[in-house]
């Protein structure tokens, strides 16, 4: 009797492993540093260089499998994509290739009896909740990224700070959105940004998201930006619509949230309901990706808000359309 769990130990990780160890070694890693991001040892990273480790050629020669090395090879290089989520993605693929697949087919062939059974087998459903909150974390330190290596975007951080937020596909509070945590800075000229992305670390940037999905806008990510006539006027010029809304005072919020602090600073009341924000989107009816904006108050910092359908659009519009 062999379990498919004993196909995957036996032959899909060794295998695996040995891609990732050569394709992080072509990025530039040390072996040290493909130990590190695999969670092996040294010397298993050197048994995989040198052949020393009996890996599936059909498993290797997988378009599938290919396009998972390159994906995680590229996301572990890079920073995009952390250890979870590559373990959820190769874990996905592996449930894949469980279902009726490729490692399907080789675990009839060692247990042949599986044959006269003639079903196949729905071991796991691959889209997990672990899966979707990792992806949307990754997508926002794309994003990230790009705001990083704009030029002039420290001098667009407004007083009370920026972030870069993304949230879930079926967001219901600032729980399901992704931001940073203290926010984006403007330290000597560099946008600093303090730690990796998190979920319920945004009221001020994550309320003004949801309230525009609550009118219907169809975005999941948003940056805000100081307020500036000049941008906005660029900003519709390059053929974004402009929502200008009120700010309010007042609302009341149905849940204790996690305060990045913004608010306060920027003299507005903490809570996760912007009906300024709602009623202004409603009315405009925006197409994604669009702007929103207000021009203060008293105590109140004028702000702008790029919104899109995640974080890296709204960070290339950054880019591309607001140098500072």
């Amino acid at each position: 009797m062999k379990f498919v769990e004993e196909l995957v130990v036996e032959e899909f990780l060794p295998t695996i492993r040995s891609m990732l160890a050569a394709d992080l070694r072509e990025r530039g890693f040390t072996q040290r540093e493909v130990a590190e991001a695999l969670g092996i040892s040294q010397s298993a990273v050197s048994k995989y260089a040198h052949g020393e480790v009996t890996t599936s050629d059909r498993i290797s020669a997988d378009d599938r499998v290919r396009d998972l090395v390159e994906r995680v090879g590229s996301g572990l290089a890079t920073g995009d994509m952390s250890r979870v989520q590559a373990l959820v993605e190769i874990e996905v693929v592996i449930r894949q290739l469980e279902d009726g697949d490729l490692l399907a087919e080789r675990h009839r062939e060692v247990m042949p009896e599986l044959r006269e059974h003639g079903g196949d087998f729905d071991v796991h459903d691959p889209e997990s909740t672990v899966r979707t909150t990792e992806e949307v974390r990754s997508s926002v330190r794309r994003g990230l990224r790009i705001l990083r290596n704009t030029s002039g975007f420290a001098a667009l951080v407004p007083n009370v700070g920026s972030n870069l937020v993304e949230c879930l596909p079926d967001a219901a509070d600032v729980e399901d959105v992704a931001a940073v945590p203290g926010r984006i800075f403007d330290v000597r000229g560099t946008a600093t940004v303090p730690s990796d992305p998190e979920f319920g670390v945004s009221e001020h940037v994550a309320s003004v998201l949801l309230s525009a999905r609550d009118a219907g806008a169809p975005v999941r990510g948003a940056v805000n930006l100081r307020y500036d006539p000049a941008l906005i006027d660029d900003l519709r010029a390059a053929g974004y619509p402009t929502v200008e809304f009120a700010v309010e005072h007042g609302a009341t919020s149905s849940r204790p949230t996690v305060d990045d602090g913004a608010d306060r600073e920027a003299g507005e009341d903490d809570d996760t309901t912007r009906p300024g924000v709602a009623d202004a989107v409603r009315e405009a009816d925006p197409d994604s990706p669009f702007v929103l904006y207000q021009t203060g108050g008293f105590g109140i910092e004028p702000i702008t808000y790029i919104l899109g359908d995640d974080a890296p659009a709204v960070a290339r519009i950054v880019r591309d359309h607001c140098q500072g």
